[in-house]
């Protein structure tokens, strides 16, 4: 019988749930935008049932998408703060890039570039639902006229382009920083994960800064 280990809780339940429900509906707009952006890739509208299904559904997804990620932004908008430490953490960030954080400055819950992550989302995400509804041709195609349409479609590309972009970065961050993924899929670190990557997080939790019952013993 293994001894008891002390773990640290990063994410809630709730806090996995609307990321994992987010990162699925993102996926899914993905996938059926690219169908739609070029006849190369109209194949894979055949994940959701043929064209027609994903024109219809596609919209509906980006809603869901929008509501999950406001969810996401009122509990993590604090965390995401910008502060003068972060310029420190992008200068010495090749050093991150390389696994040699000691030599980067320590830094708080969020690093520079998770809170680069998290803005850009922030942004995007609304500049594309607000472009999908200009095109939207079932419920606003009539009362938009054709050049505005054509003005929306090219900034939600571009739009689009800029997330998935984002969104790889995210994906590979995740995986290139190791124990990362457990965060969000069991929610907690060890003490030498949060040492090693987020040193200004654990001292503000040792100091009782963020509440109790976060550093716990995991069987």
């Amino acid at each position: 019988m293994s001894a008891s280990k002390t773990v640290i809780t990063r994410y809630t339940t709730l806090n996995r749930v609307n990321h994992w429900i987010n990162a699925i509906c993102f996926v899914v707009m993905v996938l059926s935008g690219l169908s739609m952006f070029h006849p190369m890739l109209f194949f894979l509208s055949g994940l959701f049932g043929g064209g027609q299904w994903t024109r219809a559904m596609h919209p509906w997804v980006g809603i869901a998408l929008l509501i999950s990620y406001s969810g996401l932004v009122v509990q993590f908008w604090r965390e995401n703060i910008w502060r003068k430490e972060d310029f420190a953490w992008l200068k010495a960030a090749q050093f991150v890039m390389v696994n040699e954080e000691e030599h980067a400055p320590p830094v708080g819950c969020n690093n520079a570039g998770q809170k680069l992550v998290f803005w850009s989302m922030t942004l995007l995400i609304p500049v594309l639902f607000l472009t999908g509804l200009v095109i939207w041709e079932v419920y606003f195609g009539e009362s938009t006229p054709i050049p505005v349409q054509r003005a929306a479609v090219l900034i939600h590309s571009f739009a689009a382009i800029a997330a998935i972009i984002v969104w790889i970065v995210h994906v590979y961050a995740a995986i290139w920083v190791r124990d990362s993924m457990r965060a969000m899929t069991q929610g907690y670190v060890t003490p030498g994960w949060a040492w090693r990557h987020h040193r200004k997080w654990l001292e503000e939790l040792a100091s009782g800064q963020h509440g109790k019952n976060i550093i716990r013993k995991r069987p």
